[in-house]
């Protein structure tokens, strides 16, 4: 009858939406079971009874889930807490270099105030003790060369960090400009960090380590103090060692300014060659009393500041001291001492670096003197300290501007320079080749004579 009426495939569509309603609204009747089961309405009560229950339910399962989401939390809160921690345990930039820089307590043993300062027991026989070791030790000569002394260059710095951000950068660029020259050179080297006398602190703590090292290594015939703010920059100047044969002491300065004029800067102590012998222990004997800090050391501040000319008032320092020593007991020490002004075995800074692109253009290394000099010292930057006596920002401009121009020299050997004496960057200035033995080594730096080994013929 239907398939008369709608058609075969009309009732067939009719059909079968009739059987998937069916199983629609059984699925449905067992839905509503399971879950009036699992809500606790299971009694089959009135629509009202049934809404309470369910309520109730989830009431209950809030309670028992708010626990363990707050858990969760404090879980995941205490693994931030922890990454945060670990994250600033492992950053350099915030951690407080004051923790592990603890000091040990201060030495309950004070030195008698009424004692004279010495540095040590008194020697007078070190020239025959150390030519009996030499003469007992043929394999660890005092000259390694003709008219080529055994050379021990020494410096250093303080065993705590700097007081500013960039000092210790400053440091290793001094140190590493030291290495460069000392390794063409043939000269030893020696680095301290170590206060090794706490009573010489400050300007007067190279004196008990130059004794130290004199006594500790008597194949050193020349040793060669340098402040850590100097830096080489003629790389390829050869210190005229024939000059000093007789003589101990070398500093860079001025007779007239010394004896004459008993002026403060008449020479400089930043820079200077003192050679292994008794006459240069008897010296640092006599240097050394002006030095123990407090009351001695501001006592002869006053001494030196009244006897010298144009020194400001403040404590004893060690160059002021040697000039008061030299020009109130000349006849005694004035012999032995050679002050160099042919060349700068120091040069001050202010007057040098502002220079150099003139110096590039006109002249060339070797010279050692006011047209390219050995040594420029950074005077009153202070580069490790809070404050200096200039400007940091010149200061440090000034001290790149050195690096770069020694530095330079040594990058010429392997074909390279810097950009510019401002700059850290490096350009090349040959191409390579395949025959890099035929390079011409223009300053004599990579093979310089001093350096060959004599074979034996036997």
């Amino acid at each position: 009858m239907l398939e008369r009426c709608l058609g075969p495939r009309r009732v067939r569509q009719i059909q079968r939406i009739l059987r998937n309603g069916k199983i629609t609204l059984l699925c449905l009747f067992l839905t509503v079971i399971v879950l009036r089961g699992n809500l606790g309405a299971g009694k089959f009560g009135t629509p009202e009874q049934d809404i309470n229950e369910i309520r109730e339910t989830f009431y209950y399962y809030r309670k028992r889930v708010e626990p363990r989401r707050v858990l969760e939390e404090a879980r995941l809160t205490t693994i931030s807490a922890a990454t945060d921690s670990t994250s600033d345990s492992n950053n350099y930039a915030t951690f407080d270099i004051k923790k592990i820089l603890v000091d040990e307590e201060p030495d309950n043993e004070k030195r008698d105030p009424n004692k004279p300062y010495t540095l040590g027991p008194k020697i007078s026989d070190w020239d025959e003790q150390r030519a009996e070791w030499l003469k007992n030790n043929p394999n660890f000569p005092n000259f390694i060369g003709p008219n080529k002394p055994r050379v021990l260059l020494v410096t250093g710095s303080s065993p705590k960090p700097c007081e500013n951000p960039v000092g210790d950068h400053y440091l290793l660029k001094s140190i590493k400009n030291k290495i460069d020259y000392c390794r063409l050179h043939g000269v030893e080297i020696f680095y301290n960090m170590a206060l090794l006398d706490a009573e010489l602190a400050g300007f007067w703590a190279k004196l008990p380590l130059i004794r130290k090292l004199l006594l500790m290594h008597p194949e050193v015939e020349f040793l060669w103090w340098m402040d850590s703010d100097a830096m080489f920059t003629d790389m390829a100047f050869e210190v005229p060692w024939e000059r000093y044969k007789d003589h101990n002491f070398v500093m860079h300065g001025w007779k007239e300014m010394v004896y004459d004029q008993k002026n403060w800067i008449g020479l400089n102590t930043g820079s200077f060659l003192l050679r292994n012998c008794q006459w240069s222990l008897d010296i640092l004997d006599a240097w050394a009393p002006m030095g123990p800090k407090g009351k001695i050391r501001d006592d002869a501040g006053k001494i030196l500041t009244r006897e010298l000319k144009g020194r400001p008032v403040f404590e004893a320092d060690d160059q002021s001291a040697m000039v008061y020593l030299l020009m109130s007991q000349k006849d005694k020490w004035g012999d032995k001492v050679y002050l160099e002004n042919a060349y700068y075995l120091h040069g001050y800074w202010g007057i040098l670096v502002d220079r150099y692109e003139e110096m590039i253009e006109s002249y060339h290394p070797g010279l050692g003197d006011h047209r390219w000099p050995l040594v420029t010292h950074f005077v009153g930057c202070k580069p490790c300290g809070k404050f200096g006596d200039y400007p940091v920002e010149r200061c440090l401009k000034q001290m790149d501007r050195a690096f770069n121009f020694g530095d330079n020299q040594i990058l010429q050997m392997y074909g390279f320079t810097h950009k510019s004496l401002a700059s850290r960057r490096v350009k090349r200035t040959r191409n390579e080749t395949r025959n890099p033995l035929e390079v011409k080594d223009e300053l004599g730096l990579l093979h310089p004579a001093f350096k060959a080994v004599k074979v034996s013929s036997s």
